[in-house]
């Protein structure tokens, strides 16, 4: 049997980021969405406090945590500004956990005690221009010349590029072979002669988290930094995806709750007719909706990052997990948007960000529908069918 109970370290973990949240984070969250500037003092307090590297294994330089405690930062850092939240996200889930699941003994050495120390972050390069949801179409190139992979190519919409000093990028190194196959994963040192960075993307939401392209002209990095067996990649990646799934629902789930803290209070003190608009029944009927809602998402992403804890498949649950939080976020947000009324569209109160924030959550580490074919695809086969 589960206990759904969190246990004294991470209750402890948790009450530390929701004070650091709402002392450090909070306050600048809407000037830095504005702005488009990165968070990069808090990224920096949050190394410190050893956080960056909560996931590493101490014999790396880092905490060794589980994933649940991981899970609960993103949540509480998203409670109060989703673009710290996804930027710590993509830093552990996306920067780390390639290297952790197939790097070798050497490389682990190499590169996770930087990661884990904060003296720089990773990224990962899996998107392109035409290679979005259908990631098995990627046309970046990796060729071995002597002891070097030469990659050309583009990548789109990648998260922490300009604060990484490696980057995990998908190239295709075997031509002839179809789609997913004769797909490496190559770790990509951002010094590397040939890369440099493109456009930086002015976003809908979470502008404080900086989005970059990725541009690849006869870029030469040593053949040791394949990372894992030659033309596995794209399971490294996929594999990569499922643990990210967890923590966009995280992230997600901290946005929701967000909206909640502050939509319940507001509800409570303005006064419409005489009396505090909560006492009305369509006012607490979305409050109930929203609590509810937030209160079933929080058990789904919990029960994934125990799983995955566990050592236990979580590939559907983290898919069902991300599903629905993302799109409780997105009811969530634009109820709490709803009973604020005027003020909430305005830039007085932060609901009008929570709700652009949302909407990245449904989009980024495999769309609302990509979740729905991956859960379809895990029910069927469990009924002895398949999805075609």
């Amino acid at each position: 049997m589960l206990n759904f109970d969190l246990d004294d370290q991470q209750k402890m973990l948790r009450d530390m980021i929701r004070d650091f949240a709402e002392k450090e984070v909070e306050p600048i969250a809407a000037e830095i969405d504005e702005t488009m500037e990165f968070p990069e003092k808090n990224i920096k307090k949050l190394a410190q406090l050893g956080i960056l590297g909560m996931t590493v294994p101490p014999e790396y330089g880092g905490q060794g945590m589980d994933a649940l405690s991981y899970i609960i930062v993103v949540e509480e850092l998203s409670r109060v500004c989703g673009s710290t939240g996804l930027t710590v996200a993509a830093a552990i889930s996306l920067g780390v956990t390639p290297i952790l699941l197939n790097g070798t003994e050497a490389q682990k050495k190499k590169w996770l005690p930087g990661l884990a120390s904060g003296e720089y972050m990773g990224s990962f390069g899996l998107t392109e221009p035409g290679a979005g949801s259908d990631s098995g179409g990627t046309r970046t190139t990796a060729v071995r010349d002597g002891d070097e992979w030469v990659i050309n190519g583009t990548k789109q919409f990648i998260t922490n590029a300009a604060h990484a000093g490696i980057i995990t990028i998908t190239a295709k190194t075997d031509p002839e072979a179809k789609r997913s196959h004769g797909i490496s994963a190559i770790v990509v040192p951002t010094d590397a002669p040939g890369f440099k960075l493109g456009t930086k993307e002015n976003k809908l939401g979470v502008r404080a988290s900086e989005t970059w392209e990725l541009i690849f002209e006869d870029c030469r990095v040593p053949a040791e930094n394949l990372l894992g067996e030659l033309n596995t990649g794209f399971g490294t990646f996929m594999r990569t995806l499922e643990g990210g799934r967890i923590s966009i629902g995280a992230m997600a789930l901290g946005i929701a709750q967000g909206a909640l803290d502050k939509t319940v209070p507001y509800a409570l003190e303005r006064e419409q007719f005489g009396r505090p608009i909560a006492k009305f029944q369509a006012i607490s009927n979305m409050i109930a909706d929203m609590a509810t809602e937030i209160e079933a998402a929080r058990h789904m992403v919990y029960h994934a990052a125990r799983l995955q804890d566990a050592g236990r498949p979580f590939g559907k649950e983290a898919a069902m997990a991300k599903l629905f939080a993302s799109e409780v976020a997105m009811r969530a947000t634009n109820m709490g948007l709803q009973i604020h009324g005027g003020y909430g569209y305005t830039q007085e109160y932060p609901l009008e960000r929570y709700f652009r924030d949302a909407k990245l959550t449904t989009i980024g580490e495999g769309t609302s529908e990509v979740q729905r074919i991956v859960i379809a695809r895990r029910v069927l086969e469990a009924y002895g069918g398949a999805a075609r």
